[in-house]
């Protein structure tokens, strides 16, 4: 009998987050990546609770209910083009689809509107902006497709 788990990789010492990507698409099937992202914000929903505590009861008691999914908040680096490409397409209205790629391969989609806004700027400092995601479907999380590296 062959032990399959010799062949696995260990990634309990983590993952660099270098090479994670975002990008964008109107028909779920052609994505565009947006270049610059420096920051991606936590992915995922927290489930709302619902208080079923009654008066035989000595502590509160809930149950899970809806999740509750955040805006999400993606910080670039505005390097012109990726920022002009996009202007024309957050109206704050119009849904598309996102695609969020980490190292090895697992991914995180959700569809939702956009907003732009540009970070502040500073002496000696680059400028950016920012990418906000109202997310009204998902986020629905992919297999990694490549194992992690290793050393």
């Amino acid at each position: 009998m062959i032990d399959l788990q010799k062949f696995a990789v260990d990634a309990s010492e983590g993952l660099a987050a270098t090479g994670t990507t975002l990008a964008i698409s109107t028909d779920n099937k052609a994505f565009t990546p947006i270049a610059g992202i420096k920051t991606t914000p936590d992915i995922g929903a927290d489930p709302e609770t619902i208080d079923v505590t009654d008066l035989s009861d000595t502590k509160k008691k809930s149950v899970a209910g809806i999740q509750n999914t955040q805006n999400l908040a993606f910080s670039c680096v505005y390097k012109g083009s990726n920022f002009s490409s996009l202007v024309s397409q957050g109206d704050g209205q119009t849904q598309y689809y996102w695609k969020v790629t980490f190292p090895d391969g697992l991914t995180a989609t959700f569809q939702g509107s956009f907003t732009l806004k540009i970070e502040n700027v500073a002496v000696n400092g680059a400028m950016g902006f920012t990418i906000t995601v109202v997310v009204s479907d998902g986020p629905d999380f992919g297999t990694p497709s490549a194992p992690a590296p290793s050393k």
